[in-house]
């Protein structure tokens, strides 16, 4: 919208479908009915998401979709969008009257102070208890200053919009956690946000919320300690919101290793004990595995001993947590020399001369002065996608991201800085910008060799992988860089990126997974048996139905700004 200076971002919304109606958000927030056959628009709501300018989130306008919720008879849509909670009539697309003022309850006035609306938003479907609605929220990392919105989590009543409950992840002075903030950092530490949404267990009543960075990720010497309950995975009572468990998986986080994607709830097997399990997917690769009940790991979980910062006023944490099972998603996490690009000798010793001007190391090696080769990075080996489950198999198959990235600091200057919003006065607690780089050499070669991005399955009654398959074609640019001319190079180069995968009662793993295609995949062997060439590509996680015609539908979202589209795919129709 040219007159508000807003651009509409990737078009990740993942719909649903309900008595033969499909529901689904578009980046700028709006909500469309359509008709599951023949897609036929029945309605639109516009909550005018882009009044307020662009978001603070790096990537700008983005949403992933609404919930449902039946009142009686009658079916409600639930839109969370930038601070507000919208509660639409599925008939009309009209606003409930009844619920909040006039269909809409502003979430930013129930936050643990007043923030600026505009800083903070929703966009991540809420979860549904039963007459509940469950929500995170969604802060951008970019600007720094004190007091950012807090990440708190809100419960309201869906038929009133009244609150019913919150839960703040930065603790008070004197609660629980609050020792692991040295000095004064609580007094001004915002974030630590639910930005993938909750998950919720109807049986246990429980919700499981995945947290993210606290207020100037990538430097922490204003913010020393392990910062509880940052990197968590915290499970409440649904309908008290009262913390019943809780594990931290990133320690003091510098990495953007926030919890990327809603928890999963399993049903699992493990040495011939059945377990109601949750499973959190990292950033950083790890597969985390936790008795939904009581918190307890399913497998060993290790403090590993991590590298030290050696930037001023930097104070990391000496051990990070590592699960023993399953192991890490990538098969070589962090950067060493041995990992360079190999597809010719010459390739390779170039990309070894140029990766030895940073600071290498194992994974959760910190942000330096000189620049640190980070793999993943904290776009992350597994983000937003997820993963997904098969209950009849125990096998879970996520999309995995292998990129390496140069994540350096600066000594923080008021005058120079990219953080708009920075305090000028507040240099000493800031302390350091970050600086990301390209991971490159020869104007656009990747550092590290190929593959970048994974298929995998994990069998999740043992632990183990089950198998890793390349993913994606790649990028054309690299096919064709000046640079690789005349070298032969992988049919799947590998395409990394956030979103992620289905798997079907028949046997298939669908996903696009960012690429110009849609994939199906033999869930069994991770054979490719089928792809779908598409104009744009993929953004969003797939999702599929069958229509009242009797046909199975794959639907997924692609494209972004001003060219995008939601596609269905289905087997032909019978000519019988």
């Amino acid at each position: 919208m040219p007159e508000f200076g807003t651009i509409p971002g990737n078009f990740t919304s993942t719909p649903l479908m309900i008595d033969g109606v499909v529901y689904v958000s578009t980046n700028y927030n709006r909500v469309a009915a359509l008709d599951a056959v023949t897609g036929a628009v029945k309605w639109i709501f516009d909550p005018r998401a882009y009044e307020l300018g662009m978001p603070l989130l790096g990537g700008g306008f983005r949403h992933r979709g609404v919930a449902a919720w039946r009142d009686g008879d009658k079916l409600r849509i639930f839109l969370a969008s930038r601070y507000r909670l919208f509660s639409l009539d599925a008939q009309t697309g009209q606003p409930v009257e009844s619920f909040g003022q006039n269909g809409r309850v502003d979430t930013a006035k129930d936050l643990s102070w007043e923030v600026d609306p505009s800083h903070f938003e929703v966009n991540a479907p809420p979860a549904i208890y039963g007459d509940i609605v469950i929500l995170g929220s969604a802060i951008g990392d970019r600007p720094i200053y004190k007091r950012m919105p807090p990440g708190d989590i809100r419960a309201y009543h869906a038929s009133t919009g009244e609150l019913a409950w919150t839960w703040s992840p930065i603790p008070k002075p004197g609660e629980f956690g609050a020792d692991s903030w040295e000095g004064n950092a609580l007094e001004y530490a915002g974030q630590v946000e639910v930005w993938p949404g909750v998950t919720v267990d109807r049986q246990l009543g429980l919700v499981f919320a995945p947290t993210g960075n606290p207020t100037n990720l990538y430097y922490g010497g204003g913010r020393l300690g392990d910062n509880l309950f940052a990197g968590s995975l915290v499970a409440l009572d649904a309908v008290t919101g009262e913390r019943r468990w809780h594990y931290q998986i990133v320690h003091h986080g510098l990495w953007d290793y926030s919890l990327p994607a809603q928890s999963i709830l399993v049903d699992i097997t493990v040495d011939g004990q059945p377990i109601k399990a949750v499973v959190q997917l990292t950033k950083q690769g790890y597969v985390f595995v936790f008795d939904r009940a009581t918190g307890a790991p399913v497998w060993p979980i290790e403090e590993k001993p991590v590298p030290p910062s050696d930037v001023p006023g930097e104070r990391t944490s000496p051990t990070q947590p590592a699960p023993t099972l399953p192991l890490h998603v990538l098969p070589s996490p962090g950067v060493k020399l041995e990992d360079a690009f190999d597809l010719t000798p010459e390739l390779q010793a170039a990309a070894q001369t140029e990766m030895r001007k940073y600071r290498l190391g194992p994974l959760f090696t910190p942000p330096s002065l000189e620049g640190t080769l980070v793999r993943p990075t904290g776009g992350g080996a597994v983000s937003w996608g997820g993963g997904a489950f098969d209950p009849e198999t125990g096998m879970i198959y996520m999309k995995v991201s292998d990129q390496a990235g140069v994540l350096g600091v600066e000594k923080f200057d008021p005058e120079t800085t990219r953080n708009r919003l920075a305090d000028k006065n507040e240099a000493d607690w800031i302390g350091y910008d970050v600086v990301r780089g390209s991971a490159a050499f020869m104007g656009g070669v990747p550092l590290t060799k190929p593959p970048y991005a994974y298929l995998i399955a994990i069998n999740l009654n043992t632990g183990q992988l089950a198998w890793r398959v390349p993913f994606g074609r790649g990028s054309e640019a690299l096919r064709n860089h000046s640079a690789l001319r005349g070298v032969t190079l992988p049919e799947r180069l590998g395409t990394p990126g956030p979103p992620g995968a289905i798997v079907t009662k028949g046997g298939l793993v669908f996903i696009g997974g960012g690429d110009e295609a849609l994939y199906a995949f033999d869930k069994s062997t991770g054979r490719e048996v089928w792809d779908a060439t598409v104009p744009r590509r993929t953004a969003g996680i797939p999702m599929t139905y069958r229509a009242a015609n009797g046909r199975q539908y794959v639907l997924i979202t692609t494209g972004s700004g001003s060219d995008q589209e939601l596609m269905a795919f289905a087997l032909p129709e019978s000519r019988e």
